[in-house]
C-alpha cells in the first residue's frame, strides 16, 4: 500500500512539474518594438559651406494623443543650394534630464534597429532626383549616416534644391526594425515611430 502511495505521489511530482515548465515556457518574454514617443520634430537645412540653418519644427504636444502636428511654417529653401539636413527628435512629456527626452540620440544608439524613409511632391530637388524611398526602398536618397553595419540611418542627409522655383511637401518615416532591417527592408516592415509631412518650398 505504501508503494502505490509512493508511486501515485510521485506522478503527481512529476506532473506538477511538467505544468510549471510548461509555464515558464509561456511566459516567456516576445521582444518588444514598442514605439519611440516624439513631440517634436525639428529639420535644420544648412547650406554647404555655411553654418547658418534654416530650421522648422512639427510640435504634437500630447504625444499619442488626438492632437495633431503643430507646424512652425514650411521650409523655405533658396534653388540651386546644397543643404545637408539633420533631423532631432524630442519627447518634450519627459523630463530633459531623463534619457527619454532625447530621442534622437536613442535612435542614434540603436541605429541598427532603425531607418528613416523620405518622400516628396512637386520639383523640389535636382540631387536626389525622383520621390524618394518611402514607395520603393531603392530610389535614391542620400544618407550620409550608417548603422554599425554600414546600413543608412538618415538622421543626416544630403539634398540639392531644384533651379527653378517649386511647392511641395516632405515626408518623413522612421521606422523602428528590430532584427528585420536589411539593406532591403522597406517601409511597411517594422513600426512607425515618426510618420510627419513638412511643407517646402523652393524660391
Amino acid at each position: 500500500m505504501k508503494n502505490k502511495l509512493f508511486s501515485l505521489a510521485s506522478l503527481l511530482l512529476m506532473a506538477g512539474a511538467l505544468v510549471f515548465l510548461s509555464g515558464c515556457d509561456n511566459d516567456d518574454p516576445e521582444p518588444e518594438n514598442v514605439p519611440e514617443v516624439v513631440t517634436k520634430v525639428i529639420l535644420s537645412f544648412t547650406p554647404t559651406g555655411s553654418t547658418t540653418a534654416i530650421t522648422v519644427t512639427a510640435n504634437d504636444p500630447d504625444g499619442e494623443g488626438p492632437q495633431s502636428y503643430v507646424f512652425s511654417g514650411p521650409a523655405a529653401l533658396a534653388r540651386n543650394t546644397a543643404y545637408n539636413l539633420s533631423i532631432s527628435l524630442l519627447n518634450e512629456l519627459a523630463d530633459p534630464m531623463d534619457e527619454e527626452y532625447n530621442i534622437g540620440l536613442e535612435v542614434k544608439e540603436e541605429a541598427d534597429e532603425h531607418l528613416f524613409f523620405f518622400g516628396w511632391t512637386g520639383p523640389l530637388f535636382s540631387n536626389p532626383a525622383g520621390n524618394g524611398n518611402i514607395d520603393n526602398r531603392a530610389d535614391a536618397v542620400n544618407y550620409t549616416d550608417t548603422d554599425s553595419k554600414g546600413l543608412p540611418l538618415g538622421l543626416t542627409t544630403s539634398w540639392t534644391t531644384a533651379n527653378a522655383s517649386a511647392t511641395g511637401t516632405l515626408r518623413i518615416i522612421l521606422k523602428h526594425q528590430p532584427d528585420i532591417k536589411t539593406s532591403t527592408s522597406t517601409a511597411t516592415d517594422g513600426v512607425s515611430d515618426l510618420d510627419v509631412t513638412f511643407n517646402v518650398t523652393v524660391n
